[in-house]
């Protein structure tokens, strides 16, 4: 009986679980009509957790994104009220007599 390789390229090996890395070469190693009868669920199952994992990475990267328009947002918020203290405080020391004679 020879060892059929694995479904599982060694370049990707790295980005698959090692649960599922042992499963494929278990596979591997059963008999012909054992093998053809799983090989295409285990195939499914690879595509299945590479998507999951490209949808896990697209999450994580909008995260991170969203965090940093945070960051930005929570500064531009800061600063505009540092410029509306600042012209209020100009306001009512510097302007007063030309605002409270129309307001009066």
């Amino acid at each position: 009986m020879t060892q059929k390789p694995t479904r599982i390229p060694e370049s990707t090996a790295n980005e698959l679980p090692r649960e599922l890395i042992e499963l494929g070469k278990k596979i591997a190693a059963l008999p012909e009509e054992h093998y053809r009868e799983l090989e295409h669920s285990y195939s499914q199952i690879v595509d299945c957790v590479r998507r999951r994992r490209r949808i896990l990475n697209l999450v994580q990267e909008a995260l991170s994104q969203l965090r940093l328009d945070v960051k930005y947002l929570m500064f531009d918020l800061e600063i505009t009220r540092q410029e509306r203290d600042l012209l209020q405080a100009q306001i009512e020391d510097g302007g007063s007599d030309d605002f409270t004679s129309d307001w009066s």
